[in-house]
């Protein structure tokens, strides 16, 4: 049975729900406007605060504030605290998908009188059925590693410029000295494993005096939903019943998204493995095309993750607030260019 991109099925949206994540009344964290429809579907949440959507819009809430305009509620397409790319909605087959789109985003703001409309990490060919509604464009730079028909890890260490090539295994043998660590898919998963994730996941967050975005009930309805995309890699100190760290990934037929990491213990370079060294054996694996392993870090770089553009768009309600917008962007873009092709300089691979 294919795997299709879980972050917009049915299933994915049913474990946020189940989780109330998202719900249909206003106290949730992302108000979902209308329930998942089989043939169509635009997800549109309407928000109160901008967290958990890493497109950082904060400083264009606070001058709306300075302006005396509200900048909240306003209205979002994405998927919940998840920043990757990927498809953002179900178009009806008869119709134009950018005209189907902007009708549904045009009859919501007129119903919530909501500031405006943002359309996060969506795909490129979505992006493009708008080109002509006027949106503005925020550029990104994520990182993402693709398999240039790999047959192994080692054929991905010979990639590599030497240097780069046994730092990197010298970095494999610290991160698994003492340590078992090993893969497991769907419902291979052991009991135990999942005991100790959601402690892991959220001691990441408790090291940075946060609390957990998502909770234990929403991981119990994804591995009930999708176990059949789920990945998890642990490392078990010898004699212990349970893990100390691990990493829970998401895939389909064509790529790898690396999502929940945690550790209980420290012990160097073990989030590199778990995070990125094993994502990349099971990606080469199973054939998958690319690796998205979650925003930020220059220090994937250094372990063959490219710097790629990604992109939102941005409607804004006041004409003022949207040209102000506009114009930030525009000179916001110029420097995120510059960022990804100065980011390549430090990629590891071998010229040739």
């Amino acid at each position: 049975m294919p795997h299709c991109y879980p972050f917009l099925s049915d299933a994915w949206q049913q474990a946020l729900l189940d989780a109330a994540v998202v719900a249909p009344h206003p106290a949730a964290p992302w108000q979902l406007l209308e329930m998942p429809q089989p043939q169509a579907w635009l997800p549109l949440y309407c928000r109160h605060d901008s967290s958990g959507e890493y497109v950082f819009d904060q400083l264009w809430a606070q001058a709306s504030q300075r302006a005396g305009l509200a900048y909240y509620p306003k209205l979002v397409t994405a998927v919940p605290y998840t920043p990757v790319e990927g498809p953002r909605w179900r178009a009806p087959a008869q119709r134009d998908a950018g005209d189907w789109v902007m009708e549904q985003v045009e009859q919501a703001l007129s119903a919530r009188q909501a500031s405006g409309w943002h359309l996060l990490f969506a795909e490129p060919a979505q992006r493009q059925q708008l080109a002509g509604a006027g949106l503005i464009e925020r550029l990104d730079c994520h990182f993402r590693w693709y398999n240039r028909d790999y047959q192994n890890f080692d054929d991905f260490l010979a990639a590599l410029q030497s240097r780069k090539r046994k730092n990197m295994r010298k970095e494999r043998q610290r991160a698994q000295h003492g340590l078992q660590i090993e893969r497991a898919v769907g419902e291979q998963i052991p009991a135990t494993w999942w005991q100790a994730f959601y402690p892991c996941y959220a001691q990441t967050y408790f090291e940075r005096g946060r609390r957990p975005y998502l909770s234990p009930r929403f991981f119990d309805s994804v591995q009930q939903r999708l176990a059949p995309q789920l990945m998890m890699v642990a490392a078990t100190a010898p004699g212990q019943p349970q893990p100390l760290a691990t990493a829970l990934y998401l895939f389909d037929d064509h790529a790898l998204y690396g999502r929940y990491w945690g550790a209980l213990a420290a012990q160097d370079a073990l989030h590199f493995e778990l995070c990125y060294y094993q994502g990349i054996e099971f990606a080469i694996e199973r054939g998958l095309r690319s690796f998205d392993p979650g925003v930020q870090g220059e220090h994937k770089l250094l372990r063959g993750f490219e710097p790629v553009l990604t992109a939102s768009l941005h409607w804004l309600r006041e004409p003022r607030l949207q040209q102000a917008v506009a114009d930030f962007c525009g000179r916001e873009a110029q420097a995120v260019r510059n960022y990804r092709d100065d980011a390549r300089q430090y990629l590891p691979f071998r010229s040739e």
